[in-house]
């Protein structure tokens, strides 16, 4: 809601706005900086709609019950999704690039965002996450306001809202189980690279090779395809000699008969990956292969994407978003290129997410925990609503303990502080794991504190 706030007030709009997190006391400089862009808040008692001139656009997370809703049946005032308005901003501009996927959305429009940035195309980036190439426009760099005619967005496939959009270039990362049942998801993502005038695939997910195989059955115009592969030779964009970097990763990328040197500022197969359907988006845009190579090398990454905290008496702390079990198995595999403990503190970022990947879950640590690691488990983020709490943070960890690892299952947060400050010795990786909580890089940073002040 923040960066479609901005764009909005940006293009001349009158926005104001209200939050739970501000009438709860929580996240101010969030706050701060939508006052200093203009942007008018008020408490979520409905004291901020009062007339039918109003266009009330909301989250997924808004329930009729709240306040602001009830008075826009009210007064009669339009309403819209967040992802309508999105979508309305994005299919209205002559030049769309959308990024799909179940993973990997968010750095993968960063770095579509700074190739083209880089290259002078001057585009407007909307991104679920902060981009640290741009921080230096301010604070919550997850939108990028351009001059030019090109809208870089990632799109979500968790409420159905992908169907929405209608890009000139689709970039599809991978299709795995997370919000929806499989089946749906074919569906969705498969209309998706439909209505494209390009579309970007990765042949090293089973399910969007698939996918791309019978369109290309039915598809006439095979040029309109980029694939890319960490794996498959007969992939348009390809890696090898793939070297793990302690912060980072270093590969030879290749394009027809064209190569590059390119080292990330993130580790893992996964950003690299994420790098070659980039070059794919770019590539489609019309940027020279070399010139998306060398923006590549300058890309800083977002954060709580692998994103280092510190290091305090040789325990190293990091950030990140790892929430469903392919972003947590992605996390752990790249550390395990290296030695040392894992502790693990993973927040669940609701109780609808376990009840669907119970299983998934317990299986992602079971498979990528050694027996010296360790995982912390709070209870689910919970902020208000309802919501089925029949699953829980125990019986994740009731899975993972009984396959013979180490888990730890806590009912508040401090408590996992508590216990990494109190167990972690030189040589071990904390990982601060979850969504939906901007807390928790607070949390990751009091750990690395606690830590130092031992």
């Amino acid at each position: 809601m923040l960066p479609l706030a901005a764009i909005v007030k940006a293009r001349g709009g009158d926005v104001s706005g209200s939050d739970r997190a501000l009438d709860q006391g929580r996240s101010g400089d969030k706050f701060d900086y939508l006052r200093a862009l203009g942007v008018r808040l008020f408490p979520q008692d409905g004291s901020g709609v009062d007339n039918a001139d109003q266009i009330i656009v909301a989250s997924a997370a808004i329930e009729e019950t709240v306040p602001d809703i009830a008075a826009a049946n009210r007064v009669g005032a339009k309403r819209m999704t967040r992802a309508a308005l999105l979508a309305s901003l994005f299919n209205a501009s002559p030049r769309s690039i959308a990024i799909g996927g179940t993973s990997g959305k968010s750095t993968t429009t960063a770095m579509i965002g700074w190739i083209l940035h880089a290259t002078g195309a001057a585009p407007t980036v909307m991104n679920g996450a902060v981009m640290k190439n741009f921080l230096i426009d301010g604070p919550y760099a997850s939108t990028v306001i351009g001059a030019g005619d090109t809208f870089v967005s990632e799109v979500d496939e968790s409420d159905g809202s992908i169907a929405l959009f209608d890009p000139t270039i689709a970039v599809l990362n991978n299709i795995s189980l997370d919000h929806k049942p499989m089946d749906e998801l074919r569906a969705l993502f498969g209309d998706f690279i439909k209505k494209a005038n390009h579309a970007v695939v990765n042949l090293d997910n089973d399910e969007t090779k698939l996918l791309l195989s019978s369109l290309q059955k039915i598809d006439g115009d095979a040029g309109r395809f980029v694939t890319f592969s960490l794996n498959d030779e007969s992939a348009d964009i390809a890696a090898s000699c793939v070297a793990a970097l302690p912060a980072g990763v270093r590969f030879e990328a290749t394009y027809k008969n064209a190569t590059a040197t390119i080292t990330l500022a993130m580790p893992g197969l996964h950003n690299v990956s994420n790098a070659l359907a980039a070059l794919g988006a770019a590539i489609a845009c019309g940027v020279e292969f070399s010139d998306a190579a060398a923006a590549l090398s300058t890309f800083r990454g977002v954060k709580r994407r692998f994103d280092l905290v510190g290091e305090a008496h040789g325990v190293t702390v990091i950030d990140d978003f790892g929430h469903n079990p392919d972003k947590i198995a992605a996390t752990l595999k790249t550390l395990k290129t290296f030695p040392g403990r894992l502790l693990v503190m993973f927040q669940p970022h609701g109780f609808g997410p376990l009840r669907k990947m119970r299983q998934e879950l317990i299986d992602a640590f079971i498979e990528n925990l050694s027996p010296d690691d360790h995982l912390l488990m709070p209870a689910p983020v919970y902020f208000g609503g309802t919501a089925d709490k029949s699953v829980t943070n125990t019986d994740i960890v009731d899975g993972v303990a009984a396959a013979d690892r180490n888990a730890h299952a806590f009912d508040q947060r401090d408590q996992c502080a508590e216990w990494l400050a109190r167990e972690a010795r030189p040589g071990d990786r904390i990982v601060v794991m979850g969504a939906r909580d901007d807390t928790l890089s607070e949390f990751a940073a009091s750990v690395l504190a606690a830590i130092a002040a031992r």
